[in-house]
């Protein structure tokens, strides 16, 4: 059983040093609460945390849209030189 669990989590180790950087704005957040959501909520705290990180990732895009949209219509607008 040792055995197993040892090579599950060398694994995982080399897994987790082979990966590239990533963009985990919001899914970070989300799995924390939705992991703890479903372990409460009859111990899927896997399922839970999955599902957090795929909300968290939409409003995080969501928010991101809101905000370059606002800082779009805050801009002014450019305005062409006058032609000589």
């Amino acid at each position: 059983m040792n055995t197993k669990i040892i090579a599950v989590m060398l694994c995982a180790l080399a897994l987790a040093g082979t990966t590239g950087t990533a963009s985990a704005k919001g899914c970070l957040k989300g799995a924390a609460v939705g992991g703890v959501a479903g372990h409460y909520a009859g111990h899927h705290a896997v399922v839970g945390a999955i599902g957090g990180c795929v909300v968290g990732r939409h409003l995080a895009n969501k928010k991101a849209a809101d905000e370059a949209a606002a800082a779009h219509a805050a801009a002014p607008a450019a305005q062409p030189a006058p032609a000589k």
